[in-house]
């Protein structure tokens, strides 16, 4: 498999790392069973977490692969459509499947 390839699917399981982080986060800041009603303010402390899990997973993947690519900036934007996508799904899915418990 290509370097970038690698990333790209990297970058989705990340996604999926992440998802569970944030709904670790929800679980121990608000418990089980998880509230319904509107909680925007746990919703952009889910995006930071996501945010700072997309910026590790950079500082994970670039030492291995910074010598396979042209140019090191194609580690920083590869995948990162199918992070974010693969994030929300994957927290929706957690998220109410946890709050229904």
């Amino acid at each position: 498999m290509k370097p970038l390839q690698t990333v790209y699917w990297l970058r989705l399981s990340f996604g999926f790392i992440a998802a569970l982080a944030c709904l670790g986060y929800a679980i121990v800041s608000y418990g089980t069973p998880l509230p319904q009603d509107g909680q925007l303010s746990l919703f952009f402390n889910s995006v930071s977490i996501a945010i700072i899990v997309y910026l590790l997973s950079y500082y994970a993947v670039k030492p291995k692969f910074k010598d396979k690519v042209a140019k090191a900036s194609k580690l920083l934007t590869t995948g990162i459509g199918v992070y974010f996508l693969s994030w929300l799904v994957f927290y929706v899915l957690l998220y109410t499947t946890f709050s229904a418990i």
